[in-house]
């Protein structure tokens, strides 16, 4: 029996997972990821890197994706939360430049997955939020791609943390250089 519930997303290949929690007076237990159970959820493959990240409130990553060698990912938040965006960049998808969000929480403990082609990126809406990901092919450096985090072409609706605007975000030097969608084409 599957110990993960799998719902489907308005752009086909994303797919939200809630793992089942068995808890009592001792605190609670989960499997974040069971191969066998996410095969059978139509997620079958291998995952060889995993990563994680610490970031504070008003912290937007993104939007990024590895150009010749893309990622599939399995994402969540083990503390704090955040807004998780993915966009498709699937050459010839009929959603190509539409996006999809979620709240990630360690209290909502759903997780995110992710297929390759997709920009991916996320702003921190907690004091601090600690994310982890599982990626089925390496990291490469010299391989990195990414769009605008505001571009109007793709009109991301990114909720602001309490007592911010768009002005206070914290938003890395590169991820404030990448081009619109357009200059993908």
């Amino acid at each position: 029996m599957s110990k993960i519930t799998v719902e489907t997303c308005e752009i086909e290949g994303l797919k939200v997972i809630t793992p089942s929690v068995f808890g009592d007076e001792r605190g609670y237990f989960m499997e974040t990821y069971n191969q066998n159970d996410f095969k059978e959820a139509g997620i079958d493959m291998d995952f060889v890197q995993d990563n994680q990240s610490s970031s504070k409130k008003g912290v937007l990553r993104g939007l990024h994706f590895q150009i010749n060698y893309p990622q599939d990912k399995l994402v969540r938040v083990v503390s704090g939360e955040v807004f998780d965006v993915a966009v498709d960049l699937r050459e010839g998808s009929k959603t190509y430049g539409k996006w999809y969000g979620v709240r990630l929480s360690a209290e909502n403990r759903k997780q995110f997955f992710i297929p390759k082609n997709f920009a991916h990126g996320f702003i921190v809406l907690s004091e601090n939020a600690e994310f982890a990901y599982k990626c089925a092919d390496f990291y490469h450096p010299n391989d990195e791609g990414g769009i605008a985090w505001n571009d109007p072409d793709i009109g991301v609706e990114w909720p602001m943390p309490e007592g911010m605007t768009a002005k206070d975000l914290i938003i890395s030097e590169k991820d404030q250089k990448w081009p619109g969608i357009k200059a993908l084409k």
